[in-house]
């Protein structure tokens, strides 16, 4: 099984790349590295924030996917609802990566992330869309 996680930080990280940020699906793959060794998904390292940032809102949106779905119907599971989620889960942690992001480059990394993590958790399990 793939992991949507995984397939959703790098989906992301394709969809946010820009001339300014070459080095950012460099960035998440070092990320996905470092989650299983520390694990703490509102933690991000300087030198791969954004990265981090897209890790953790990836594993944030398949807690929140999962959550959703064992609690009622996968189609409640939409993408606002899971992003509302993930960003009140965001700002309890007070997970700010370095340097800190304008809002609206925030709110448009944790929406692609969202999008793309829910595309791959729909692809594994067809039946949930």
């Amino acid at each position: 099984m793939t992991d949507v996680i995984e397939q959703g930080a790098r989906a992301a990280a394709q969809r946010l790349t820009t001339p300014h940020t070459p080095e950012l699906a460099d960035d998440v793959e070092v990320a996905l590295a470092a989650r299983d060794a520390t694990h703490t998904p509102d933690q991000y390292s300087d030198p791969v924030a954004i990265g981090s940032l897209v890790v953790s809102v990836a594993s944030l949106v398949w807690m929140v996917y999962n959550d959703i779905r064992s609690r009622s119907a996968a189609a409640s599971a939409t993408a606002d609802a899971v992003a509302r989620r993930v960003r009140q889960r965001l700002n309890q942690a007070e997970a700010t990566p370095a340097p800190p992001l304008d809002p609206a480059e925030r709110d448009r990394i944790i929406d692609i992330t969202v999008e793309e993590t829910l595309n791959a958790a729909r692809a594994q399990d067809p039946g949930s869309a």
